[in-house]
């Protein structure tokens, strides 16, 4: 239970960097958020990376299959491979990874609310290439709850949502032991309009709202927390974010051993992850406070990130800042980790006061899903983000990365570089595909396996061993959404706020 009063960490309670001085087990991954268009074209990206030192994919999906529905329904018309990948059923997930080994990367697929349909679909694939589920190494994001607060691509109710999380969380136990099954997403609440004290709190909220659901499930709580990660926005100044990172730690430490019993050291210690707002300039912030709070995963983003899917030439600069700052300074030594610990240490004292409040004021709706009907979290997010424009007045900081210097990418006579377009073509091409596999397909089976999906989805059984049958007969994500949807309804906002 979190409780209104900041508490001075205890013995065992881990407020330092998961790896202190001296005891750092190397340089920090690294992955490529990236993905647009058919999955051919997104594989030939793909293949560009691992030939640029990659070891880490991270795939985007496109609004559509984010939202589950195939490329050729009507709602999807104009949205098909422009803000990722279009992935409609196991042939098109064959088609992104031919030819890449699944056995020796790691994938990491951002997608919330049919994160378990793509994770099934991968591991069909790996299976074709002859490679057990237990050699697969990744994470999806699942993180359904942030849905309704920050992105609003949700697709069922949170209580049915949050089922579906916990069923992953037990498949993946159960089916892919390397997997990771959850990365709880704050920094999309950050650009949302969420203070940092907002989004260390709800995020936190939604994490123990996931642990709650998986030791409900049944799942061992030692065995589960250690597989969730979180995902923390980097947009202040690094000693700030170093000390955000420490409020974090801190109060989760606290509520696992309290709340949970959790004894497992990798329990108490969450893992914690960076994205940065800007690619060009993100990589050294982000990896100033990886190293000063303790995030594994410096996440920085391409340049081109917000207005369209990164070209081959975006996305270049932020993995190769990072490689620059991890070999070629002494950031990720002993003394650059421990640099500025004792400052951001004081700071994050003066942030856990408003963490806790707001988490306490979580706790008293019955917790993060009860929160989101009542519309609690959104309201407070928004009331910050029309706050802080009206405060900030002439206290603008300048940031490198926020256009306060000018970098000049080439000589005097090179031409402007255009922006990644996806051609409308991908709409039409996907829908040709899709009617090819429906004439194709046993539909007597597609039939009987979608029926499996919805009585699992009507009952208590694990809907994912059904899923992963329709899917392999050949079901389309929009068709297995839609099983669910029937069963499970779909969600429209409400609340006072």
């Amino acid at each position: 239970m979190v409780t209104n009063r900041p508490r001075s960490p205890g013995p065992g309670l881990p407020v330092e960097p998961v790896h202190g001085p001296g005891t750092r087990p190397g340089p920090w991954t690294t992955r490529r958020f990236t993905g647009s268009g058919t999955a051919r074209e997104s594989n030939t990206r793909y293949g560009q990376l691992i030939a640029d030192g990659t070891t880490d994919l991270s795939v985007a999906f496109d609004l559509p299959t984010r939202m589950g529905h195939d490329s050729d329904a009507p709602v999807a018309s104009g949205e098909v491979g422009r803000t990722g990948v279009a992935i409609d059923s196991v042939d098109d997930m064959r088609v992104l990874f031919a030819g890449i080994p699944l056995d020796s990367v790691s994938t990491s697929m951002t997608v919330d609310a049919p994160a378990s349909l793509l994770l099934l679909l991968y591991q069909l694939v790996a299976e074709e290439q002859g490679f057990g589920a237990d050699v697969l190494r990744g994470a999806i994001r699942n993180d359904v709850l942030q849905e309704y607060v920050a992105r609003g691509t949700y697709i069922f109710p949170p209580k049915p949502a949050l089922r579906l999380a916990a069923d992953v969380f037990t498949y993946c136990g159960a089916e892919i032991p390397q997997w990771s099954t959850l990365s709880v997403s704050g920094h999309l609440m950050a650009e949302a309009g969420a203070s940092p004290a907002q989004e260390i709190a709800f995020t936190l909220a939604d994490g123990i709202e996931y642990v709650r659901a998986a030791v409900a499930a049944g799942l061992d709580v030692d065995e589960f927390a250690p597989r969730l990660s979180f995902v923390l926005m980097a947009r202040t100044t690094a000693q700030e974010e170093a000390a955000g990172f420490r409020t974090a730690r801190r109060i989760w430490a606290r509520v696992m051993r309290e709340e949970f019993g959790a004894r497992n050291p990798e329990s108490l210690a969450p893992r914690f992850r960076t994205q940065a707002e800007d690619g060009r300039h993100g990589a050294g912030r982000g990896g100033l406070s990886r190293e000063r709070g303790g995030s594994r995963s410096p996440h920085p983003g391409s340049f081109e990130q917000a207005l369209t899917p990164s070209a081959h030439e975006a996305a270049r600069p932020a993995p190769r800042g990072l490689r620059a700052l991890a070999y070629d300074t002494d950031v990720p030594t002993a003394a650059g980790l421990s640099s500025g610990l004792r400052t951001a240490g004081r700071a994050a004292d003066d942030i856990e006061a408003a963490t806790v409040e707001l988490m306490r004021r979580v706790e008293d709706f019955g917790g993060a899903v009860a929160a989101i009907e009542h519309g609690y979290q959104t309201g407070e997010m928004e009331d910050n983000a029309c706050r802080v424009p009206r405060e900030a007045g002439s206290r603008e900081r300048v940031s490198a990365g926020a256009g306060g210097f000018r970098i000049d990418e080439g000589g005097p006579h090179e031409p402007p570089r255009e922006p990644l377009r996806v051609s409308s073509s991908v709409e039409t091409r996907q829908a040709e595909r899709l009617a090819k596999l429906r004439a194709w397909r046993d539909q007597d089976r597609v039939d009987r396996h979608l029926a499996g999906v919805r009585r699992a989805a009507a009952g208590d059984d694990n809907v994912l061993y059904p899923m992963k049958e329709a899917l392999s007969a050949g079901a389309t994500v929009g068709e297995v959404c839609d099983a669910l949807r029937e069963i499970w309804g779909t969600y429209t906002p409400g609340g006072p706020f």
